[in-house]
């Protein structure tokens, strides 16, 4: 199958060949046709899915489709809310390559830089909406955006926006939206919070699920190395100096942490940033963009700063602590080994962490392989109780 056998329309077609994308993933070749016929829909697919384009794509096709209003300007017609910066700005660059020849306007409003050119772009204003809670929330108290003409509302990331806390203003946000619109709810897993919000928000939904919670990349080759946590900083040095050229993600639990191993890493002559929530937007994006670019070999980041980063051909990924729920296991390990690409993922464990360990190989059903040479730390032998 390939994107001109879904109904798109030429404009659309013609910025995709432009990015050479040719055949939808499954979720958009599941998705795409349900949201052009309008349907709410319940999308389960994990980061790295393609599931932006899944919703995209449909909804500026509506809006392209929809009778221009020429004596005032455009009201926003759909709202997407998504939990962090660095996923509502890869939502809005999507948007941007995909309405290329449509005219559509869109626009990005996130918290943590001063709002003057986001109101500037509101002002003159804008089609589709792409924005974080408490940004979209502040504006509206100021009273710059009005949400009574959405016809579409996209919910991503619904899960991770649960984690960081943001249920409380998704629920002060629900009753500003019109009663008749289009509601696509997107989350990695589907715990009984999420299915109780979708039951509150979407009308006979068209359940799309792709690629199961508890599945891992073929192409992602697993280690685990038992290590005392005060040894941690040893091997992941040891580790990171046998191979120099290495583009290697790593995991960190906390933001404290994350700035530590960074400057543990810098002390060693391994170029490494850190990238978490208390850093300012300018900071993200630099450490982001020089990692991407190679300028920095190593990124050290928290799972909700991670979320919504797409690496090309990430090599290694590095569990530093393991999480405490199994499922963003999958999620991590899924940054490397994408588009048929090889990738390596390694975890450390110490002994606090095996009840962690415990749940991730329960849920994926494999049993870490402990990498046979190991580096010569301290109590590399621990077993699993």
């Amino acid at each position: 199958m390939t994107f001109n056998d879904l109904d798109i329309i030429e404009p659309i077609l013609k910025a995709l060949n432009d990015k050479g994308y040719k055949t939808p993933t499954l979720i958009q070749e599941k998705a795409i046709p349900m949201v052009l016929q309008h349907k709410d829909l319940l999308g389960l697919a994990q980061t790295g899915t393609g599931k932006t384009a899944a919703f995209a794509i449909p909804i500026i096709q509506h809006i392209y489709n929809k009778p221009k209003a020429v004596s005032r300007k455009p009201p926003i017609k759909a709202l997407i809310l998504t939990p962090t910066r660095e996923l509502a700005l890869q939502i809005d660059e999507c948007i941007e390559e995909y309405s290329t020849y449509t005219g559509v306007s869109h626009c990005v409003i996130f918290g943590g830089v001063k709002q003057n050119t986001q109101v500037s772009a509101l002002k003159n204003g804008v089609d589709i909406l792409t924005a974080t809670p408490g940004r979209l929330l502040d504006l509206m108290n100021q009273g710059y955006v009005h949400l009574n003409d959405i016809s579409f509302f996209v919910l991503d990331e619904a899960d991770r926006m649960l984690d960081m806390g943001f249920i409380h203003d998704i629920k002060r946000i629900l009753p500003k939206l019109p009663e008749k619109k289009q509601t696509l709810l997107f989350s990695a897993t589907m715990p009984q919070a999420i299915a109780t919000l979708s039951g509150t928000i979407l009308k006979n939904p068209v359940r799309v699920e792709v690629t199961p919670t508890s599945s891992v990349v073929d192409t992602v080759t697993q280690l685990l190395y038992y290590v005392e946590k005060t040894d941690k900083k040893d091997l992941l040095i040891e580790l990171l100096s046998k191979d120099k050229k290495q583009s290697t993600l790593i995991f960190s639990r906390t933001k404290h942490g994350a700035d530590k191993i960074a400057r543990l890493l810098c002390k060693a002559g391994i170029g490494s940033e850190a990238i978490h929530g208390n850093k300012s937007q300018t900071a993200r994006q630099r450490a982001l963009s020089n990692f991407k670019s190679n300028r920095t070999r190593v990124l050290i980041a928290t799972d909700i700063a991670a979320r919504g980063i797409d690496i090309d051909k990430l090599e290694m990924v590095i569990n530093y602590d393991l999480p405490e729920v199994a499922e963003t296991y999958v999620h991590r390990i899924g940054r490397t080994g994408r588009a048929g690409n090889t990738g390596v993922a390694l975890s450390f464990c110490a002994e606090e962490e095996k009840s962690y360990l415990k749940d991730i190989q329960r849920l994926t059903g494999k049993k870490l392989e402990v990498a046979n040479s190991q580096p010569k730390v301290r109590n590399l032998s621990l077993k699993i109780k």
